[in-house]
């Protein structure tokens, strides 16, 4: 949370402000001088050479808002609306005014979920937002931590007892030393008994789509390890998989599930701009960090397109989630973000079913006839209608005529924050 100053002073943050470039839209947040218990901040914003401030204050209930605006829960969302529509300031925020590296911040009031003690007790790793944690950032946003794709063995420790598996072989909990800091990890392992290239080629062709992302809602890869096995150390997600967490938690709000696939559409909303299609979006492959916090895993089938291309033709079919596949996919083996698309409105039925299976009970080519004749899924038990109907709109036959992700993101956001009102 770079654009998070502390306390400093108007002046001190007019000054940062004009300090090196002076982008129209940069911005930073600093905490007020204030009477009393009650916290509040200011939003500074670079508009043609002129600092304005806007004051956010909390009201009873603990919402944010500068004034008569709307209201949020925490910062980092009033920072994402704003950064999407200016709606009350003179323009969006457009770049991030970063502290000075000598200081160090630490506000008397979380600026995140704003409990009202002095000392800031560790964030429940359920209920934590997503700037709360450890994986919001790049573990090489420090300049001084150089970033590598290769992670010494002397560096990362192994620990007891498996996260999961799969045919590569298992993933672990993990601890990597870096430079100035330790970080809690996931470490895929090859299991190649055989020595069965394919396999570690197709892991290594994961590990190099992986290191080319760099999103907040999408798992980082920090590494590889070639030691006793190869090994691919990427940010841990504690919680597990969207679904089977949904499953077990059936009290969680379908305004928290709403968050959820937001963040998972501003992840996808990342690659479809970059240029890659995931070809294997599902609910498995989103994992939790924190009840409020998803992020996209699994890239063993993503691709990256070149420029001049919009979509991607398979050789053929292989082991494929037909479940999750578009009509163009399976009929024409073509793959897009817009056939991505198509596997996030089955994403959305999932966590707005909490966890159930779609299409239950049917096989692949039951699912294709019932596709071909214009019927889809119905909607979940108390799915709001708002989210079924964007999930009609995913599952539109031809894939000129589906949304984008361009056009996805913003729907559930402003759904979102219309909810959260």
């Amino acid at each position: 949370m770079p654009w998070f100053h502390g306390k400093i002073d108007r002046e001190d943050s007019e000054q940062r402000l004009l300090r090196s470039s002076r982008v129209n839209g940069k911005f930073l947040i600093r905490q007020r001088e204030n009477n009393g218990r009650n916290v509040s901040f200011a939003l500074c914003l670079l508009h043609n050479n002129q600092v304005m401030h806007y004051r956010i204050d909390k009201d009873r209930a603990g919402k944010l808002s500068i004034p008569d605006g709307k209201k949020f829960d925490t910062l980092w969302q009033l920072v994402e609306h704003y950064s999407y529509k200016p709606d009350g300031l003179l323009r969006v925020l457009t770049e991030t005014c970063p502290r000075p590296s000598h200081d160090s911040v630490v506000p008397v009031e979380n600026p995140y979920n704003f409990r009202s003690n002095l000392e800031l007790p560790k964030p429940n790793i359920t209920e934590a937002m997503p700037m709360d944690t450890q994986v919001y950032e790049s573990p090489y946003a420090d300049p001084e931590e150089l970033r590598s794709t290769t992670v010494k063995r002397s560096d990362l420790t192994l620990e007891d007892g498996e996260l999961g598996s799969g045919n590569f072989g298992t993933v672990l909990r993990g601890v990597y030393q870096m430079k100035k800091t330790q970080k809690i990890v996931a470490v895929k392992i090859l299991k190649n008994d055989d020595n069965n290239t394919a396999v570690k080629d197709e892991m290594l062709r994961e590990a190099s789509v992986m290191q080319q992302l760099d999103n907040p809602y999408i798992v980082r890869m920090i590494g590889i390890c070639e030691a006793e096995n190869l090994m691919l150390v990427m940010e841990l997600a504690e919680l597990g998989p969207l679904h089977k967490f949904l499953q077990k938690n059936k009290h969680i709000s379908m305004k928290n599930i709403t968050e959820l696939v937001h963040q998972v559409s501003m992840g996808m909303k990342y690659l479809e701009e970059h240029n890659f299609v995931h070809r294997d979006l599902a609910a498995r492959n989103v994992l939790l960090v924190t009840q409020h916090y998803a992020k996209i895993s699994d890239f063993g089938l993503s691709k990256a397109l070149a420029e001049e291309e919009n979509y991607y033709k398979a050789k053929g079919h292989g082991k494929w989630p037909l479940k999750w596949y578009a009509p163009e996919c399976m009929n024409y083996l073509k793959f897009s973000s817009k056939s991505d698309v198509w596997s996030f409105g089955v994403l959305m039925w999932e966590a707005f079913s909490y966890g159930q299976k779609p299409y239950k009970g049917m096989k692949g080519n039951e699912v294709i006839q019932m596709i071909e004749s214009g019927e889809r899924m119905s909607a979940p038990a108390d799915c709001p209608a708002e989210m079924y109907n964007l999930m009609r709109k995913c599952w539109t036959y031809k894939p000129d005529e589906r949304p984008g992700f361009s056009v996805v993101e913003p729907r559930l956001r402003h759904y979102y924050y219309d909810i959260s009102q």
